[in-house]
């Protein structure tokens, strides 16, 4: 494997299977797995990262209340940056809003810019609930799916749940 490859780890957990991949620099991407992915690991550096970040994911499934703080290869602008770190400080069960973390991170005013950045995030993260599902109780869009997010939030014991209209499901 040379610097550029990256490892992926398939990963069975109580929230369903995924795939977890990282370069040798650290944590690349948590996904929901594809019935066609395939585990490309081995002994070297990036799969290391890899593991390290599969066993903290089934950490948090089994319900403790982890936080990952291996190392991570992620490209984005300084904004997006900057939002995908709010988001690791939200609290284990917690919810926000694009609204308050646009504030956090002193672009106040710019919550579609933030849900950009929360749309973009190459790791897998419950993430906030955007404030405009909470007006219109309507679901907002979802990277991952509607599911997936439900079972993440319910995982978390959120109250965020009653969000999601019936309707949706």
């Amino acid at each position: 494997m040379n610097g550029s490859d990256v490892a992926r780890v398939r990963v069975s957990t109580a929230l369903g299977e995924f795939v977890v991949a990282a370069s040798v620099r650290g944590l690349r991407t948590i996904a929901p797995a594809a019935a066609d992915d395939v585990e490309a690991a081995g002994n070297d550096p990036a799969t290391a990262h890899a593991r390290v970040a599969a066993e903290a994911l089934r950490r948090y499934a089994d319900g403790e209340p982890v936080r990952f703080e291996g190392a991570l290869d992620v490209s984005g602008s300084p904004l997006e940056r900057a939002v995908w770190e709010r988001l690791c400080a939200i609290p284990f069960g917690a919810t926000t809003s694009y609204g308050r973390i646009a504030a956090d991170v002193g672009a106040p005013g710019e919550a579609r810019a933030i849900g950009a950045a929360v749309g973009a995030n190459p790791i897998l993260h419950p993430g906030p609930v955007p404030p405009r599902g909470r007006r219109r109780r309507q679901p907002a869009r979802v990277r991952l799916g509607l599911d997936l997010k439900r079972r993440l939030l319910a995982h978390e014991g959120s109250a965020a749940l009653p969000l999601f209209s019936e309707a949706a499901q």
